[in-house]
């Protein structure tokens, strides 16, 4: 029996799929907001996100920067201080940052019956 090829399926799931790859995840969105909010140096970014660990960080600063979200930059002098900054890519995921947080508002109020909170914003 033939297996039935479903190419519509695939042809739309694929790049969802490529994209949760990339930005997937507990702390990658977290990271990339803390780095758009201005936080360049790892101890600040650190500090921004409560319970992320050290090694959870560095790991997932490494991943963003192989996929083009964020630089990092070792500058010189005493102690060496690495800097991250987000690139130009990364600044196209800004509506979609958004319209996850408004889905989320919305989904917090229909579960929880919670208000609309304006203090949760992102500065995205």
């Amino acid at each position: 029996m033939k297996k039935k090829e479903h190419k519509e399926c695939t042809s739309a799931l694929l790049p969802v799929r490529d994209t949760l790859d990339v930005i997937g995840g507990k702390w990658k969105l977290l990271i990339l907001i803390s780095v758009w909010e201005g936080n360049k140096h790892f101890r600040e970014i650190e500090r921004s996100i409560p319970r992320l660990s050290t090694k959870v960080l560095s790991k997932e600063l490494k991943e963003l920067e192989a996929n083009q979200l964020i630089t990092r930059t070792v500058l010189n002098g005493y102690p060496v201080r690495t800097e991250y900054k987000p690139t130009e890519h990364s600044k196209t995921l800004k509506k979609v940052i958004l319209e996850l947080q408004n889905w989320g508002i919305k989904h917090r109020k229909q579960i929880f019956g919670e208000k609309s909170e304006k203090d949760i914003s992102v500065g995205v």
